[in-house]
């Protein structure tokens, strides 16, 4: 498997692109890579594969050999994660980036035990974003996905509104599945959903979700930790929307 790297340039084929900051640092003084070694180039939504001309910690020059097929879902999806103890945001974002959502966004719900705030929450935010990207390299995406700000429950009926679509997994909404709510949603192209913490959701702030559009859906017959709740969703959202096929 070739090393896969960001890129804030637009290759085209036989042109360069630049590689740098951490980015040309980890290449030269982690991998040791020399001029001459193949790599993926990242190129915000286009995947390309290079050749290294020369590699400092400071930067590197590639050049584009080819274009790559994408790797990104045409179904955009946005986790609204509860915030959960400990570190397990943290396997939630790694886990979640491999499956396609566009942004994983922390929500501060009213049975949340985890508490961020200030300083807190920017240190928390910026390593999340640190783990999205490599779990976004590891993966072979095309896109960064966002780690966004944590939001209050209070603002999240507002950020749910932004979305074609949204749903809300809960074990009290059996009889209504994510098969029928994708049924519903023929065109489905953005949607956003929403996990509670370990302690679940409370009901007003179910009925403050759906009052902005927000379904209920049921996951299944089994209560899944929140770490899984969101995963199983993710995936199930990808497989009826067709984003699980490998196209040529």
């Amino acid at each position: 498997m070739m090393h896969r790297f960001f890129t804030e340039d637009s290759p085209i084929p036989g042109g360069e692109a630049l590689i740098r900051g951490d980015e040309a640092r980890h290449a030269c003084q982690v991998l040791r890579l020399k001029p001459g070694d193949l790599c993926e180039l990242l190129a915000g939504g286009s995947r390309w594969r290079c050749e290294l001309l020369s590699l400092t910690p400071e930067e590197g020059r590639a050049r584009a050999l080819e274009s790559l097929p994408t790797t990104e879902p045409r179904l955009r999806v946005t986790l609204y994660q509860g915030l959960p103890k400990g570190d397990r945001m943290e396997r939630i974002i790694q886990k979640a980036v491999e499956l396609g959502p566009a942004a994983v966004v922390p929500v501060a719900m009213s049975r949340c035990v985890a508490k961020l705030d200030g300083r807190d929450a920017a240190k928390k935010t910026e390593r999340w974003q640190r783990i999205a990207a490599e779990a976004c390299k590891q993966s072979g995406r095309c896109c960064l996905p966002r780690v966004g700000a944590p939001l209050s429950m209070a603002e999240l009926p507002k950020a749910l509104r932004g979305h074609q679509a949204a749903a809300v997994p809960w074990e009290e909404a059996a009889g209504h599945s994510l098969t029928g709510f994708v049924r519903e949603h023929p065109d489905l192209r953005d949607v956003a959903v929403v996990i509670g913490p370990e302690g679940g959701m409370a009901p007003e702030e179910i009925a403050a979700m759906e009052a902005v559009g927000c379904q209920p859906v049921t996951l299944g017959p089994r209560i899944l930790r929140t770490e899984t709740a969101g995963m199983a969703a993710i995936a199930a959202l990808m497989a009826l929307c067709g984003e699980m096929e490998v196209t040529a």
